[in-house]
Order: C-alpha cells, then structure tokens, then sequence
C-alpha cells in the first residue's frame, strides 16, 4: 500500500531575540513589583516603562529602576535618601517624579512592596486628578449657559 506524503509548509519560527543586560535588569524589576499585579513594560525613550493595571508606575533609565512619587509620597523617597530622576536638556536639568527605591528594596520582592505601592498609589491620584481636570465645569446653571437670541432672530420669516 503506497502512501502519498503532502508537503506542509511550516510556520517561520521567531527570531532569537538577544537578551541585552537592559532586559535583564527590566526583568528583574517587573518580578519585583509584580506582587502588586500584573506588570507591563514597554520600551521607551532608551529606557523602559513599567505598568501595573494600565497605570505607569516605574521607569527605568540607566540600568536603574524608578519609582513614581507625588506631593503624598515624594518625602518618604528623600528621607530615605532615595535619588530622583533627572535629565538634562539644552537649557538645564528636569527633575520628574520619579525617584529610586531605597538599595535594599532591590533584593526581594517583599522588601520592595512597600515603595511599589506608594509608586501605584501616586500613579492612580495622577490618573483621578487627570480625569477630573478633562471633567469640564461651568459655574452657569443650564439656564444661564444657553445664549440668547439676536434681535434678528426674534422677527418671523415674513417680517412681522
């Protein structure tokens, strides 16, 4: 009994993709802060962006991670001692809210919970005050909002 054989083309596999010492490192950080959730990265600006449920929370810039940090959390950071992240531009540094975690947090994730979650929480009161600042607001009542009609407006088609 003779058996025919098709030819099945096979998928392409993927490339290989080369592990820089970045990736490495972005690694690491996502199993650090993933006790709060699940981790997103996404490569930017040379660096890297972490989220946790949609909100960015992390950044890491020269091989160092990145914590977010607002009014609330920012004094936490500093008493620590913790660095912000700065970067130069023509004219003079930028300082953005974002700042290191303490060098110990760097060692498991349950050190690192902590400063994880002020970092989310910092990131979820910059996501409400964004919402509530795209909420427009009018000090008119509804009455007040609508315009008037012009003088023309109130004569009939016919004139009378």
């Amino acid at each position: 009994m003779e058996r025919l054989c098709k030819t099945v083309a096979m998928p392409a596999l993927p490339k290989p993709v080369i592990r820089t010492p970045l990736d490495e490192f972005a690694t690491y950080c996502m199993e650090l802060l993933n006790p709060l959730g699940m981790v997103r990265a996404k490569k930017m600006f040379g660096g890297c962006g972490l989220y946790v449920d949609g909100l960015f929370i992390a950044l890491i810039a020269h091989e160092q991670l990145y914590l977010k940090v607002d009014d609330i959390t920012r004094a936490q950071f500093e008493t620590a001692g913790c660095q912000p992240f700065v970067f130069e531009t023509k004219d003079k540094p930028i300082q953005m809210n974002y700042y290191q975690p303490p060098a110990d947090t760097m060692e498991s994730p349950a050190l690192m919970l902590p400063w994880a979650r002020w970092a989310l929480e910092a990131a979820l009161r910059a996501r409400l005050s964004q919402t509530t600042r795209k909420t427009p607001r009018s000090n008119k009542s509804p009455a007040q909002a609508v315009k008037p009609r012009s003088r023309g407006a109130e004569k009939s088609p016919s004139g009378t």
